[in-house]
Formats: structure tokens, C-alpha cells, sequence
């Protein structure tokens, strides 16, 4: 067996099974072996019910103190059963077992083994697994369990089976790194490490193996970026520019002025797009820093020198916000500009490929459709990329390839600390914005018990009547049975109820059509509906600078720079802004963390503060980042790890890194093209 093969070659895995695997990305034997564990389950002694408290996974031995109950709702079956220990009671609930109503017998002491939730005022244990025969557990203790990621027909077991056979059949794993590398910065070998990420011996190989595996990521990562830098240093510029008067005409006539951080960055551009060589340049500022007037401004200059220049955003609704925000600034000179989206008819479509290719419109505004292949450009000479780190770097070369080598200007809200930057975005220029409008307010935070709800609403109300908006955020779409936590749907219903009928509520969330959605955004942003409840749909760079309250309902299921991106949605006008966070939980963990954001606005703070709280030691999980998003590493929890796999990658001649990349011709699009689109 080899890595190339695919994994229907694998014994259990049929052509039904195959189409399962597809969906996680899995076709190959190679995609099998790089699916690391996202965690590992390690067993631990039986503890005393009184002793455990929320978001524990434990283990207890207990018996039951009467026969479990079956009820149903809907397709689901529910069973709830109460046992006991010596020093405590406990409810335990399945879900879709109903055997175990006739199985489990009463007066026999059970080993319990699961996570421990808040629910309706008690401590229950959910979905626990049951080991009849103490031995079967005992054997267990201290031995690292890999959990992987799934999808609906693929069972962790079967992944387990699966790789078992593959590391039973294949000889050897390809190594990438030279051994002078391996020997210098002591990493394990790479077929011992594939072995050991997914059934270490103890908690140090497997550490070992991590090492070896998140060097790996980085250090093949590093020398791709190196070498597309290389190829761009002395790249020459096809569309040489000068300096134009109307951009200082436009800065001037804002409502407001530039800060000190925004001038300096736009002096760094003028630089660039004006000097002999082609800008590759990256902005990075926070939520609300100000990125998106820059833009505007290096569209017009390169206008106003007779090209072409174009802005790609995520998602529609803010390619439309970009379109009607550009238009309205730029009214004044002379400029066409033009929107390309998806949604748009096949007739809408064809007239704006038409006008782009006969240079009819100046600026293009659009989402990932500014990338097919219908669309020809007239001179494109800059080409932005807005929220950055919501695409992969293969969409950010294909927009590249639209113009005869043309300025990249990407943008980007991550908080990533410089020194990582530097090495994340090795092909690129950075500037930082790292002022925020003086204009602005600091938002005013506060994290809440549910027991705020009805202060909140009345809160809300007094916005709405002074003419101002709010968002709710909820974690989920629909009502589950399995999982506590508010949903779009019934909160919506909610908040109509306890809110006068004057004030206009509706929801939006991502399952919603896209014309849907859009028209949703549209009232909003017009200010015919006064709140707005949503899923995280909203997160990125919708600007409605009336909304001044932002409510997110069970924070805690949300990760912080998630919850500072939703927090950036207000605070965008002139009017003193909020943000309530709701936690619905009891956990202290969970308080720690919105305590964080509760006490600063500061993105790059907040960054740095989560990483403390987590600890580099967390190794139990993999939080990902977008175009960052590497299948084992993370730039936070392993910056040390990359910092030195950069460090590897630049000690390199010339000469090894190409051949690296000339014995692996397919090396380079696997490490920079596959990642997966956060969309």
C-alpha cells in the first residue's frame, strides 16, 4: 500500500463508506494518515459524584436507583436514568439507545464514562459510555485514546480500524525535511511520528510526534512562501504610476480625518504603487481600524493613472456594502464602478463581463466570482483582497494572475502578533494600523448571567427609541434536542413578545437564500429593522453605523476573536456602543475568558491574553484560523515551533531549497492551496 492509493484499497471501506470519507477530504490513503486526532480521551480513576462539577469528563462507579425511563420527541428517543454512589446522586441521559432500558439492571455497580453538563439546574452526564466489566476500563488508564474528526457514516472507530491496517501495510512515510534539518533541531522520524500522532505509547511520544509533525506544516510552509517572495523581490512593475492630487482631494473632504497609523499606511502604498516595482503589500489592523478608505484610495490613484483595479470580499452582502460605499465616495470624480456576486443573472453577469472587458468600468467590486474564468480585465493593475483571512493563498494568486502582474494589496482584521506575521505572510509587505478613528467611542462591555435577559431587553428598547439598532447573535438556527443553547428562530419569536410591537425584529442566518439574506442586510442597513437577531452571518464587515448595541447570547460556544469580530459590528458611528455577552454557563473557564474581552477592545490584546489562558501546553485540540488553518499546527499554540521551522527554512541555500520542491513537484500546491474555505 502507498501513499497515492486510494482508500477504497483499504479492507471495510467500500464505495459508500468512500463517499463519506470524501466529505471530511479523505480520498487517499496519504489524506487518512495526515487526519490527525483533534484531541485524545485519557481515562483517569473513577471519582465520587459529589466531587465532579460542569464541562468535567469523568468517570464513575455508580448503580441505578430505579429502572431508566424511554420518552420520545419527535424522531428522538430520550432515556434518562438516576444512579448513585456513596456520596451523591446523578442524572445520566442517552439519546437514541433504547436497549439500554432492558440492559442496564438494577443493583449492578456500572462504570459511567462522560462529560458533565449544567441543565435545567442540575449537574447531568450526557451520552455516557458504559463499561459493564471494570478490567475493560482499568486496561485503559493512562493510554492516550485518539478522537478524530467526523462526519455523518464514519464512526471513530472505523478511523481508528482504518489507519491500524494502513500503518500494518505501508512501509515507509515520504520525509521532506533534509536529516541535517531533523538532526539539528532534534526532530523524530517522520514515519515514527505518523505512528505515534495516532496511538502514542504515552503522552511524551506523542508530544514528539506533534513536534515533528506542526515543524513539518511550518517549515514546508516557510520555504513555499520563500520561494514565491524570491520570485516577486526584483519583480518589475507593469503599470508604473504617479501621485494624484484628487486622492488628497478626497482625504480632505471626509467628515472626519485620517489617523497618524491610516496616513502612515497610505504613504506606504502611494510608495509602492509609485516606485519601479510591483506593490505585494499586507494591511493589518483591527476590527474597525479604518482599512477599507485605503482602499479606496489606492483604487483611485490607480484609476486616475488609466487602469483598471478591483476589491474581492467573502461574501455578497458586503460586496454590495463595498459597491454602494464606493460609488457614494467616489461620486465625485469621475470614476465607474462596478459589481460582480454570484447571485446576479446569467444576463446581469454577460453585461458586466462586457464592460470590465472593454474597460467601461473602472473599479470592480465583487466576491469570489471576480476569479472565474469569463472574466477578462482591460489593465488591471491593483488587485485588493479584503478580510484576508477568509481566503486560501491559491484565491489570492488566481486574482493575481487576472492582471499582467499587478500591485496585491490584502487586508486583513486577524489579530496576529507582528513577529508571526512576518513569518504567516513571509511573501508579503506589512503595514499596521494600529490606531482606531478618533471619532470612534471605546464600546462599553459587560458580561451577564441569563438573569440580565429582561434588563437587557428594556436596554434595547430605549436604543431603538432614541433611533438606533441592535444585533442578537445565537449560536444556533433551529431548536435541538441535544444541544442547549439559543437558536435564530425561537429568539426571535421571543424578543417580539417581550419588546413593544413598533419595534421591527427579524432574524438571518446562513441557511437563509442569498436574495434572502441580502434583502435581510439591505432593511437593516436602511434602518427598517430596528433588531436584528443572527447567527454569525454578520461577522464579517457588514457596517451599519446606527447599530450602537450588540447582545451574543451563550458567548461561551463562541471563540474570542470570534466574539471581538461580532463586537466590531457596533461602535462604527458616533454614538456611544455596547456589547452584552450572555453566558449561559456556570464554568469558571468560561467567565475567565469573556472576562478578557469584557476588560479591553484591543484585538491584539485579546490575541495574547487568550493564548495565556489556554497555555502553549494545549495540546488537546487544534483551534484553527482560516487561511491559516493548518491540519495540525497553530500559530498560537506552537508561534515557538514556528519560529524556529522559519528559522530552518532560512538557513537553506538556494540550491536545497529547490530541490526539495523539484524530487516533491506537487509539494508546493499541497502545502499553499489546500485550505479549506470558512465561508
Amino acid at each position: 500500500m502507498n501513499f497515492n492509493d486510494s482508500i477504497l484499497k483499504i479492507k471495510g471501506i467500500g464505495e459508500k463508506t468512500g463517499n463519506a470519507f470524501k466529505k471530511i477530504g479523505i480520498e487517499t490513503v496519504q489524506d487518512l494518515i495526515e487526519h490527525y486526532p483533534r484531541t485524545y480521551e485519557q481515562f483517569t480513576m473513577p471519582v465520587p459524584i459529589s466531587q465532579i462539577k460542569e464541562d468535567d469528563i469523568v468517570t464513575i462507579e455508580a448503580s441505578l436507583v430505579k429502572t431508566p425511563r424511554l420518552r420520545r420527541v419527535g424522531h428522538l428517543q430520550i432515556i434518562n436514568a438516576e444512579v448513585k454512589d456513596s456520596s451523591d446522586t446523578l442524572l445520566l441521559t442517552w439519546f437514541n439507545m433504547s436497549f439500554l432500558v432492558k440492559k442496564l439492571r438494577m443493583g449492578t455497580r456500572y462504570l459511567f464514562r462522560g462529560k458533565v453538563k449544567y441543565k435545567n439546574g442540575g449537574l447531568v452526564m450526557e451520552q455516557p459510555k458504559i463499561y459493564y466489566e471494570k478490567g475493560d476500563y482499568y486496561r485503559l488508564i493512562k493510554v492516550l485514546q485518539p478522537i478524530y474528526p467526523l462526519t455523518e457514516g464514519i464512526t471513530n472507530n472505523l478511523i481508528i480500524k482504518s489507519i491500524r491496517e494502513v500503518h500494518n501495510n505501508l512501509e515507509f512515510a515520504k520525509d521532506y525535511i533534509p536529516r541535517k534539518v531533523s538532526k539539528d533541531y532534534s526532530l523524530i522520524d517522520r514515519t515514527k511520528a505518523l505512528k505515534e500522532i495516532h496511538f502514542p505509547k504515552n503522552e511524551e511520544s506523542m508530544k514528539n510526534a506533534r513536534k515533528r509533525l506542526v515543524f513539518d506544516e511550518f517549515f514546508l510552509y516557510a520555504l513555499a512562501l520563500r520561494r514565491m517572495k524570491d520570485s516577486k523581490t526584483t519583480r518589475h512593475s507593469q503599470y508604473p504610476m504617479e501621485e494624484i492630487d484628487k486622492c488628497q482631494d478626497l482625504i480632505d473632504g471626509l467628515p472626519y480625518s485620517l489617523t497618524e497609523a491610516q496616513l502612515k499606511v497610505w504613504n506606504e502604498i502611494k510608495l509602492d504603487m509609485s516606485s519601479k516595482f510591483a506593490m505585494n503589500r499586507l494591511i493589518q489592523g483591527d476590527v474597525g481600524s479604518g482599512k477599507t478608505i485605503l482602499a479606496v484610495l489606492a483604487l483611485l490613484m490607480a484609476v486616475e493613472n488609466g487602469y483598471q483595479g478591483s476589491i474581492m470580499v467573502p461574501t455578497e452582502v458586503l460586496a454590495k456594502q463595498h459597491y454602494n460605499s464606493f460609488c457614494q465616495l467616489l461620486s465625485a470624480y469621475d470614476v465607474s464602478v462596478c459589481l460582480l456576486v454570484g447571485s446576479m443573472t446569467a444576463k446581469e453577469k454577460r453585461e458586466a463581463y462586457d464592460k470590465i472587458k472593454k474597460h467601461e468600468v473602472d473599479i470592480i467590486v465583487g466576491t469570489h466570482a471576480l476569479i472565474q474564468e469569463k472574466v477578462e480585465y482591460d489593465n488591471l493593475a491593483l488587485v485588493i483582497t479584503d478580510e484576508q483571512h477568509r481566503f486560501g493563498v491559491k484565491q489570492r494568486e488566481e486574482f493575481m494572475t487576472k492582471g499582467k502582474k499587478p500591485h496585491v494589496l490584502v487586508m486583513s482584521a486577524t489579530p496576529i502578533p507582528r513577529t508571526l506575521a512576518l513569518i504567516l505572510y513571509g511573501d508579503l509587505d506589512i503595514s499596521i494600523i494600529d490606531q482606531l478613528p478618533a471619532r470612534r467611542l471605546p464600546i462599553k462591555n459587560c458580561v451577564v448571567n441569563t438573569h440580565y435577559r429582561p434588563t437587557a431587553y428594556r436596554f434595547i428598547e430605549k436604543e431603538v427609541d432614541l433611533g438606533r439598532q441592535a444585533y442578537v447573535i445565537c449560536p444556533m438556527v433551529e431548536d435541538s434536542e441535544l444541544i442547549e443553547a439559543e437558536n435564530v428562530i425561537d429568539y426571535t419569536q421571543q424578543l417580539k413578545e417581550a419588546l413593544p410591537s413598533y419595534i421591527n425584529v427579524e432574524f438571518l442566518h446562513g441557511k437563509m437564500k442569498a436574495k434572502e439574506k441580502n434583502d435581510i442586510m439591505e432593511r437593516f442597513a436602511q434602518g427598517q429593522i430596528h433588531v436584528l437577531v443572527s447567527t454569525t452571518v454578520v461577522e464579517v464587515g457588514v457596517n451599519v453605523p446606527n447599530a450602537t448595541v450588540m447582545m451574543v447570547e451563550n458567548a461561551e460556544r463562541f471563540g474570542l476573536a470570534q466574539l471581538h469580530q461580532l463586537r466590531g459590528r457596533v461602535g462604527r458611528g458616533e454614538d456611544q456602543s455596547y456589547c452584552i455577552f450572555v453566558c449561559g454557563t456556570q464554568s469558571k473557564t468560561a467567565k475567565e475568558r469573556l472576562e478578557i474581552l469584557n476588560k479591553s477592545n484591543d484585538g491584539f490584546y485579546i490575541a495574547e491574553e487568550d493564548l495565556k489562558l489556554r497555555g502553549p501546553g494545549n495540546l488537546f485540540g487544534t483551534l484553527q484560523s482560516g487561511d491559516l488553518d493548518f491540519k495540525i499546527g497553530n500559530i498560537y499554540t506552537d508561534a515557538a515551533i514556528l519560529k524556529l521551522a522559519a528559522k530552518a527554512a532560512g538557513e537553506l541555500n538556494h540550491e536545497e531549497v529547490e530541490k526539495i520542491f523539484i524530487d516533491n513537484p506537487y509539494l508546493e500546491e499541497k502545502i499553499l492551496y489546500k485550505r479549506s474555505e470558512t465561508l
